[in-house]
Order: structure tokens, then C-alpha cells, then sequence
């Protein structure tokens, strides 16, 4: 699914040039669910920009489906994205003068289709998620954990192979999270490869492989995780 070879990244911060990421090598098979762990500042939320073609990385290679993604022009990037990548991120991320379907039905408005078309696939989405009954409300109408399954469904309209999860649950209480992991695993069961930002050690139990990153570097890469068996209850919350 994707290889990284030697990947480094710098940040320039004043006159000092900040070595985020140090030589990176990971391979990530494709239908994989991993856990990305580390301190603050290790890297790991820079790497998951790299992963979807956020941010470029200044040396080594990174290859997508056997493409390599280096130099892209942003309507190239962009292209890759929408084909290959959905993003889940902590923030949510929804517009606020948004509906929950038109917040989901939004990477379909940037492929140019029809207002009504990408309208009536978002609903399919929400029910998909568990929300058709709030698809005409706005964020500040919804919880925490609504919210974030709207920003899931968004995620997958576009039928991505790849799902980025930036600390998914890191705005969640402890209820709403295992919910929440509970949807992401039912999502990784239908073959979709999931990469997994957390801090948070029981969340991160639910991968089958976590990575461990310390001061830009890998240290542990562990495949011997693996996720819990479905709690129906909670996945059907």
C-alpha cells in the first residue's frame, strides 16, 4: 500500500533548522489498521501530514500505491488525495454554517457533482454512521461524538483505501471513544487500511501493529497488537 524509505523533514524555526522526521522507514500493507504513538514533538502528527500529501518531506522516498509522491503540483496532490486518502482529525474539522449532510457531501462538491446527487449519497453515509435523523443540523447542534461520525462519514464518501486519523478521539470522553473505535474497526474489516495518530494507549490497542516514534525516529514497530473482538452494543450506538 505504501512504502517510506529514508524519509526526512525539516522545519526552519528562526535561524535553526528544527529535524522533525530522521530517516523513516516503514512499510504499511494494504487493509493494515496501525497505531501511530509518541511524545508530544516526536514527529508522529508530521508524518501523518506526509502520509496524505499535506506537507513535503525533503529527502528519501514515499511511494503510494507504487507511485511515488515527490514534487506534486497541488492540483496533482489534491488528485491523489481525493482517489487514495479521507482524513479524520481531533477538531472535527466541519464547517459550522454547514448541515451534517452538506459537511459530508463536501469532497463530492469538489469533484463537480450535482448538488442533489452528492446529497442523497451523504444521507446514505449518515445512515451508514448512525446520524440520517441529524443530517439538518449543524455542529454546534451535535456532541462531541456526533461530530466526529460526521467527519467519518465525510471521510469515507469519497471511497478512500486509506483513512488518517489524527488522535480521532482525543476530544471524546471515555464512552463516546470506545464508540467511535468501535465504527473505526467496523471500517477496517470492510479492507480499509487505517493510520491511527494517538496518545491515548487503549485506543491504540485496538490496531493491529503501533508504531512508536521518539524524536523524529522509529523505536518500536510492534505487529504483536492485536484489536479486541467488536463490542455490538457499542458499535451500534
Amino acid at each position: 500500500m505504501l512504502t517510506l524509505h529514508k524519509i526526512n523533514k525539516y522545519y526552519q524555526v528562526g535561524t535553526h533548522s528544527l529535524h522533525v522526521l530522521r530517516d523513516v522507514e516503514v512499510e504499511i500493507d494494504r487493509g493494515e489498521f496501525v497505531a501511530i504513538m509518541g511524545a508530544s514533538g516526536s514527529g508522529k502528527s508530521t508524518l501523518l501530514n506526509v502520509l496524505g500529501i499535506l506537507d513535503e518531506y525533503d529527502s528519501g522516498e514515499y511511494l503510494l500505491d507504487g507511485t511515488l509522491i515527490k514534487n506534486l503540483s497541488e492540483r496533482k496532490a489534491a488528485d491523489y488525495r481525493n482517489r487514495f486518502i479521507g482524513f479524520v482529525f481531533q477538531s472535527f474539522n466541519l464547517l459550522p454554517f454547514k448541515t451534517a449532510v452538506e459537511n459530508v457531501a463536501l469532497p463530492l462538491f469538489y469533484q463537480k457533482v450535482a448538488r442533489r446527487k452528492r446529497n442523497r449519497i451523504a444521507m446514505q453515509y449518515l445512515e451508514r454512521v448512525g446520524l440520517a435523523d441529524w443530517a439538518d443540523h449543524t455542529p454546534a447542534e451535535m456532541s462531541g461524538g456526533q461530530k466526529q461520525r460526521v467527519a467519518i462519514a465525510r471521510a469515507l464518501i469519497g471511497n478512500p483505501r486509506m483513512i488518517l486519523a489524527d488522535e480521532p478521539t482525543g476530544a471524546l470522553d471515555t464512552e463516546t471513544s470506545a464508540q467511535i473505535m468501535a465504527l473505526l474497526g467496523e471500517i477496517h474489516r470492510e479492507g480499509i487500511t487505517i493510520l491511527m495518530v494517538t496518545h491515548d494507549t487503549e485506543v491504540a490497542a485496538h490496531a493491529q501493529r503501533t508504531i512508536r516514534l521518539r524524536d523524529g525516529k522509529i523505536v518500536t514497530d510492534d505487529h504483536g497488537v492485536h484489536p479486541p473482538a467488536a463490542d455490538p452494543v457499542a458499535a451500534h450506538a
